[in-house]
């Protein structure tokens, strides 16, 4: 009697256990619930790219494009490289086996193995001071800016390196309303349609540049809200100050959409505007305005569905990328945050899709390196920051 009495409480005492479990977990679901959104799922690939060849190691990779084969193509600076701790095999006479700075471009297959690699100055040419954004436009060719002192050009190549043309002459910055030179370009997009290019115009400039694609001629320009854009100092961002009529430096990225819309990333002033491709304002968003110094809005990719329903914001200040639904500007949720692990970010500068809908990242400054984040489909994610999207399913194939 006392066995079956034991027995008895104690199958009790379990049921009731895991009622209060179950009920725990519900609970803890439709809080869940309530605080998800639909959206894009990403999950971080630790293992792309493969191993770069030839004790090869990247400086500060300031950007990304992605060719209509999905291969990845980036540009970095060998000069942040530092020659005691990092480029030892570089020194003369060398002082250690490792390493020294990769070539500027460099070409990854999907599978991150490095196809390709070229770049850096040559005759004929004159190659940035500090490049700055990669690009490839509808023919396959490679364009690439600059942002340091007297860049005021932007260089086209195949997609192999060999030049093709210059646009602009480094040093004759004329300032804004220049129809004939950049002022240190950011970075470069394409509207295939028109046969437009769009140049972020950019850390001397303070406008969007539209270009012929065939002769690189400057068609039309514009400033924030579609002003005229002005070179006058407008001091440092303040966030509780009334916004300011004009972009500040740097104008970051200017990404036309299919629908006939430019968005256009002001970074110091941590907003993206939106206009018609003629220049016309249409809507702004502020994104993290508390941000000071580098700004929040670096960079922007889209969605490679039909609609391009969303945008991606690369935000290296604040060390993450947001998942905003375009039309509506409305941020979902965010990846990322600041650490070296895989699917964290130190300084993330430039962001790309592919046709598979991946998403790629380069990181600046001391991140030095080009991440990959596999699209898994639309799900429940939660709405506020997700940290970092680590693979939760099994190991991803290299």
């Amino acid at each position: 009697m006392k066995r079956n009495l034991v027995y008895g409480l104690a199958l009790l005492l379990s049921i009731t256990t895991l009622a209060f479990v179950a009920n725990a977990i519900e609970d803890t679901a439709a809080v869940l619930d309530e605080n998800a959104v639909m959206a894009p799922i990403f999950e971080v690939d630790p293992f792309w790219p493969q191993p770069l060849p030839n004790h090869w190691v990247l400086g500060s990779v300031v950007g990304v494009g992605i060719d209509a084969a999905d291969n990845v193509y980036i540009i970095h600076r060998q000069a942040p490289l530092n020659a005691r701790t990092e480029i030892g095999a570089a020194q003369d006479p060398p002082t250690s086996e490792c390493c020294s700075p990769a070539p500027y471009v460099l070409v990854f297959n999907p599978d991150g193995v490095l196809i390709d690699s070229w770049g850096g100055p040559a005759e004929g040419y004159s190659w940035p001071t500090s490049n700055h954004g990669i690009s490839i436009d509808p023919f396959g060719n490679v364009w690439i800016g600059g942002n340091g002192n007297g860049d005021g050009h932007v260089l086209r190549f195949t997609n192999t390196g060999r030049f093709l043309a210059q646009y602009g002459t480094p040093g004759t910055d004329r300032g804004s309303t220049s129809t004939e030179h950049f002022g240190r370009p950011a970075k470069i997009s394409f509207d295939a349609e028109n046969d437009e290019v769009y140049v972020a115009d950019g850390y001397s400039n303070k406008r969007v540049a539209v270009v012929d694609i065939n002769t690189g001629a400057i068609k039309r320009f514009w400033g924030a809200y579609g002003n005229v854009p002005s070179d006058e100092y407008t001091g440092s961002y303040d966030p509780n100050a009334p916004l300011i009529q004009q972009f500040r430096s740097p104008v970051h990225c200017a990404e036309p959409t299919a629908d006939g819309l430019v968005y256009v990333c002001d970074r110091p002033n941590d907003r993206i505007q939106v206009f018609r491709k003629d220049g016309t304002f249409v809507a702004e968003k502020r994104i993290a305005p508390m941000t000071m110094g580098d700004g929040s809005t670096w960079d922007i990719a889209f969605s490679r569905d039909p609609n391009q329903q969303y945008m991606y914001l690369a935000d290296g200040k604040n060390m993450k990328v947001y998942i905003i639904e375009r039309e509506s500007l409305e941020v979902l949720t965010s990846f990322g945050d600041g650490g070296r692990q895989p699917g964290l970010f130190f300084a993330v500068h430039s962001i790309a899709t592919d046709s598979q809908g991946n998403i790629y990242t380069t990181e600046t400054y001391e991140g030095k390196r080009v991440q990959k984040f596999v699209y898994m489909g639309i799900g429940e994610v939660p709405a506020g920051d997700q940290g970092a999207p680590w693979p939760m399913g099994e190991k991803i194939s290299r």
